[in-house]
């Protein structure tokens, strides 16, 4: 009988697959489902379906490109929010120090900043569940200060020169997650604008920032790309927008399954009389390509740096019932000039995604000399007929070598354990009151504050507890640099991250060839093109 009924169960999988396939699925889909419904019907042993057909998704777009893959339901949330720039929560920015959440600043105009909370301030509890001295992580706390927005959760702080703990009941809200680092005057009639992503308010930041900008009387712009992976591509085409003269082409997309779609620029681009340059490095991809690719395709503006990744694949996201997501490649981007930038990827994703480390032993990120392109992938821009190359990358107008002076096993053993970090953020928890009376702007600490012998030393025992051994020449050669960052980071938890980028570009190579370049028009115009090349 039990076998007859095993027959019979079989038997009924097959049909109900069979009617399937009458629906029309294809033979290849009537195949993976009939498997999955095996396994789980008839498999000898206990079988985990969603976890087989998690791993048969995740290897089937391993084998088709790097870039289109799996997200599962329980990671969606956490990568939208990064393209949208926004999540649900409290609004404050924080660290952990032995197991202490201290706020480093409330978000301006989040739920936390209203109520009164400050940086410096430590959350004891939240929701009645003790936090300090508990081994909680970064995640830990975020899920459970986050939550949907109306929400209310109970968080107790201590705060220094207060005798009682202070409760606070906290109305979550949406928060803005910026995409905008820095945006200041970098000389009399010079802006910096450093974009760390391209998500939905990119555009919008970026805006902002150079109405901001003109207000100081900026006139030309540099763009900081570098180390910008790139996001939704958009924002990156309406910013090139704002370059470039009216009806021309930014971008087009093009695939198999998808039809030719065209980006023009606009007639009305606030910033098409100054001049640019745009800074890019191995970590730009996507959409910072996009952008920089443009800007070079039409002689709009010079483009400084490294050669960028080379990621040249579009994605879209397909939700699944589960609320899982693909994100599948369904087209390839051209740059103006037709270039596509996609880095070849045939000899495997492991070597695909190591592209920084080859160039980096091929000699490319110091020697301009060492980058070879044939002559296949080889295009002119539109309006100078300048080479440019593609098959991997926007190739900068003038290039700078990567800076390996200030580097030390001994730096990077500090970075490398947090020792800076963490040292840095207590340092400047202790000192906060006194450096906030000494120093009543930005602009006095800038000018006025200096990391001090007794401070190095301090740093020097912190790094010996965590057995970072020091070194007297290896610190010698990255003093400069350790000092440098040291102060951006007090700059950092005393302001913003506007004012560490204020701080640690002050002695940026790239950044101080840019500002020689746009303050020398005739320099300007040879590199685009307009006269003799420059040497």
């Amino acid at each position: 009988m039990a076998k007859r009924l095993f027959i019979f169960y079989t038997l009924m999988v097959v049909v109900g697959f069979e009617g399937l396939r009458a629906q029309g699925l294809t033979q290849e889909t009537f195949k993976i489902g009939k498997t999955l419904a095996l396994l789980e019907a008839i498999y000898v042993d206990s079988v985990d379906i969603s976890a087989i057909t998690e791993q048969m998704i995740t290897g089937t777009l391993r084998n088709l490109d790097p870039h289109s893959v799996y997200i599962p339901a329980r990671d969606v949330q956490e990568e939208n929010e990064q393209l949208q720039g926004n999540f649900e929560g409290i609004g404050i920015q924080f660290n952990l120090l032995n197991d202490t959440i201290i706020i480093i600043s409330p978000i301006p105009g989040g739920p936390s900043e209203r109520l009164g909370i400050q940086a410096g301030d430590r959350i004891v509890s939240i929701a009645g569940e003790k936090v300090t001295g508990t081994g909680i992580t970064t995640t830990g706390v975020q899920k459970r200060l986050r939550g949907p927005k109306g929400t209310r959760v109970e968080v107790t702080i201590f705060r220094k020169g207060e005798k009682d703990l202070l409760d606070f009941t906290i109305t979550r809200d949406n928060i803005p997650v910026n995409t905008l680092d820095a945006a200041y005057m970098v000389s009399d009639n010079i802006g910096y604008i450093k974009l760390s992503r391209f998500a939905e308010q990119t555009a919008r930041e970026f805006s902002e920032a150079v109405e901001r900008l003109r207000d100081s009387r900026m006139e030309h712009l540099v763009i900081d790309l570098r180390g910008n992976s790139g996001g939704y591509m958009v924002p990156a085409v309406q910013i090139a927008d704002e370059l470039l003269s009216g009806d021309e082409l930014i971008v087009y997309l093009e695939g198999l399954h998808t039809s030719r779609q065209e980006y023009k620029s606009a007639p009305s681009g606030a910033l098409t009389r100054a001049r640019v340059v745009v800074l890019i490095d191995e970590g730009s991809a996507s959409a910072s390509e996009i952008l920089a690719g443009a800007v070079q395709d039409w002689d709009r503006g010079v483009v400084i740096g490294r050669r960028s990744f080379g990621k040249g694949l579009v994605q879209n996201g397909f939700g699944l019932p589960d609320g899982s997501e693909i994100r599948l490649t369904i087209a390839r981007y051209y740059t103006p000039s037709g270039r596509s930038i996609q880095t070849p990827y045939n000899e495997g994703f492991d070597k695909y995604f190591q592209t920084y480390y080859m160039r980096y032993f091929n000699g490319e990120l110091i020697h301009p000399d060492s980058i070879n392109l044939p002559d296949s992938l080889r295009a002119f821009t539109v309006r100078n007929k300048r080479q440019v190359y593609g098959g991997g990358g926007i190739t900068p107008d003038l290039f700078i070598p990567i800076d390996t002076t200030y580097y030390s096993d001994y730096y990077r053993d500090l970075i490398r354990t947090s020792t800076l970090t963490n040292f840095m953020l207590a340092y400047t928890d202790l000192n906060r009151k006194q450096f906030l009376r000494r120093y009543r702007s930005f602009e006095d600490f800038n000018s006025g504050f200096e990391i001090d012998n007794g401070t190095i030393e301090e740093l020097r025992e912190a790094g010996e507890k965590n057995g970072v051994r020091f070194d007297q020449t290896q610190f010698d050669v990255s003093a400069s640099e350790i000092k440098r960052v040291m102060k951006a980071l007090v700059a950092r938890d005393l302001w913003d991250v506007n004012e560490y980028f204020m701080v640690v570009n002050q002695d940026d190579y790239a950044i101080l060839r840019a500002l020689e370049v746009l303050n020398d028009p005739e320099l300007y115009d040879r590199l685009l093109g307009y006269g003799k090349e420059a040497g």
